[in-house]
């Protein structure tokens, strides 16, 4: 079967076009085509994804980026068998554009339309092993599964016990980690995204003498807190952590000089030394959150899906500990290309839904979509 998937979320828009086979147990997916044009350096001056602006660039780009992943595959649309397509979560006018261009293909070629959960579709991608450049392959995979899915507007730990039948286990109680990141590299006026920025910042002191460096604070006296860490809940605080760093740049910057207050803005040095401590804290608290859940669940196979999946520090943490206190788990985590938003996760999710004969023409935005 061959699935033309469209991703049109937030601030990526993404084609991607899969030949897939086999079952839910065990499928095959070939990429004919994959085309991605990023909007960031578009949204770089707000700070952050501008809704409308994303919509413009959805609606001029999409036809372009159909074309570039038809021209790959070498086929045209008629030769497709079903039209996948992200109904939510996302930036609801950002998600229309997609879900509209979809509809009217599937009008014009007469081909059934698949609605994806983006979430599912993250879920999708990290079980999803390379077998070379262009194939995947999901197979092996050890029931029940628990999915921590992390981006920038989500964090939340989801059990499966049977495919594609989800159940919350955690979630946020106010800010999604990628979310934080982005607030703390702006505190530190780092350029959007953050979450990059910092990363890169912090195994910069990982890997120097930056934690004995003179600058006025040592890093042993820069800590940050780990929120909920001890709650006992498999639930999630970010906003506490974003406050600490506020004040903690705050306080660094207060110089006493002859008796008066002088504020500067934090030195290089402190900035790295800042992205470490806050990457460590939320490295500890994910995994602490997610060892919870594994004990609680006993789920044989663990997944990380969403943009911050991507971070390196929190791929080392998690492959470090499952090894050490989970060594029966499976881990599995995402192919760098497929940790961002993508057009090939919404292909494996939409195959999924079409071996159950999931269609539907009535497909609408929903940009709070649940997976659970």
């Amino acid at each position: 079967m061959k699935i033309l998937a469209i991703e049109t979320s937030c601030d990526e828009t993404a084609v991607a076009i899969l030949e897939c086979s086999g079952n839910e147990k065990a499928a095959k997916f070939q990429i004919l085509g994959d085309a991605l044009l990023s909007q960031v350096e578009k949204h770089r001056p707000y700070g952050g994804v501008y809704p409308s602006l994303a919509k413009r660039e959805h609606l001029k780009n999409l036809p372009h980026i159909l074309d570039e992943a038809l021209a790959q595959a070498g086929i045209s649309v008629k030769e497709v068998d079903a039209i996948a397509v992200t109904a939510g979560p996302g930036l609801e006018p950002a998600l229309w554009v997609g879900i509209e261009f979809a509809k009217k293909l599937a009008v014009e070629y007469d081909k059934p339309l698949v609605a994806v959960n983006h979430m599912e579709g993250h879920v999708l991608a990290a079980l999803a092993q390379k077998k070379t450049d262009d194939r995947l392959q999901i197979t092996d995979v050890q029931m029940p599964i628990l999915a921590l899915l992390i981006s920038g507007g989500h964090t939340e730990l989801v059990l499966m016990k049977k495919w594609l039948t989800y159940e919350l286990v955690g979630q946020t109680l106010d800010d999604a980690v990628g979310e934080a990141f982005d607030k703390v590299g702006r505190m530190l006026g780092l350029p959007y995204p953050g979450g990059p920025e910092i990363s890169r910042l912090a195994e910069q002191v990982r890997t120097s003498d930056v934690l004995t460096s003179n600058v006025g604070h040592r890093m042993s006296d820069i800590k940050l807190p780990r929120p909920m860490i001890d709650s006992n809940t498999c639930d999630f605080s970010f906003a506490g952590l974003k406050t600490a760093v506020l004040y903690l740049l705050k306080s660094l910057s207060k110089i006493p000089t002859n008796g008066m207050i002088y504020h500067t803005s934090p030195t290089e040095a402190q900035k790295k030394q800042i992205a470490h401590e806050f990457e460590n804290a939320v490295a500890d608290v994910l995994w602490k959150k997610t060892a919870l859940a594994l004990n609680q669940t006993g789920a044989k196979t663990l997944v990380i899906g969403g943009g911050v999946s991507a971070n390196i520090h929190i791929r080392r943490t998690f492959r470090e500990r499952i090894a050490r206190d989970f060594p029966e788990t499976g881990l599995r985590i995402p192919e760098f290309a497929l940790t961002t938003d993508n057009a090939v996760m919404i292909a494996l999710a939409g195959y999924y839904r079409a071996l159950r004969d999931e269609f539907t023409s009535d497909i609408r935005a929903n940009g709070n979509l649940a997976l659970a």
